[in-house]
């Protein structure tokens, strides 16, 4: 289990996130919505260990976030909205690349299979001729490369068609359920977070978010 306890982030005298508390539970995604700058994308990267909070706790199972930050990298896996890939290398040499730097070795088949269970099935393709769909699940894949015990997705589908949106909706709620994952996912798009999210967390003075997502059945926790 993630434990998140009254978690503040400054920057110098602005207050970027102020007292989060939250858990996340082995085959639990939850959602994270908020307006722009509210804090969310900074709420992820403290969670992937990139960045430091001014106060407050995180626990991973038995594992503390400032004392244990080696060991938590290894079971976290972190999607940035931004695509981080190689365009000259094909499909199958971006995963062997990112392969060689994993701390879970896997040979070209396992790899393989990991692209395709996520209908990506364009092995030898450049990275740079895919389609934005496409991309956003080969950047999904290199993440899941260590086999992550939590995945941390920042607007993963942002601008991409509807059926490889829903391809990857799918294939994560199959992941958390089969395989135990613990999910935190970024998105503007309402429809998409209600349809995927077992809850829904909303930062930010904003309540259009709130009063959105109030009569939909899902807990909503605000801060």
């Amino acid at each position: 289990m993630l434990n998140v306890h009254s978690l503040t982030k400054n920057y110098g005298k602005k207050t970027i996130l102020q007292d989060i508390s939250f858990t996340v539970s082995p085959g639990e995604i939850i959602g994270l919505v908020g307006e722009n700058g509210a804090g969310k994308s900074t709420l992820l990267s403290i969670i992937a260990t990139l960045t430091k909070s001014s106060s407050g706790d995180i626990y991973f199972n038995d594992l503390d976030f400032k004392k244990d930050r080696k060991a938590i990298r290894k079971k976290v896996g972190f999607v940035p909205q931004d695509i981080a890939i190689w365009d000259n290398f094909t499909v199958e040499e971006n995963m062997v690349f990112f392969e060689k730097l994993s701390w879970e070795k896997k040979n070209n088949n396992q790899l393989k299979q990991l692209c395709l269970e996520m209908k990506l099935d364009k092995w030898k393709e450049p990275a740079g001729t895919l389609s934005g769909g496409m991309k956003r699940k080969l950047n999904l894949a290199i993440s899941l490369i260590h086999d992550p015990v939590l995945l941390l997705l920042d607007e993963p589908t942002v601008g991409i068609d509807l059926k490889s949106r829903i391809e990857i909706g799918t294939y994560l709620k199959k992941l958390a359920k089969e395989s135990n994952k613990m999910i935190i996912y970024i998105s503007h798009d309402m429809d998409e977070i209600t349809s995927l999210c077992d809850r829904i967390i909303s930062i930010g003075e904003d309540p259009f978010y709130q009063e959105i997502l109030q009569n939909n059945g899902k807990e909503i926790l605000s801060f």
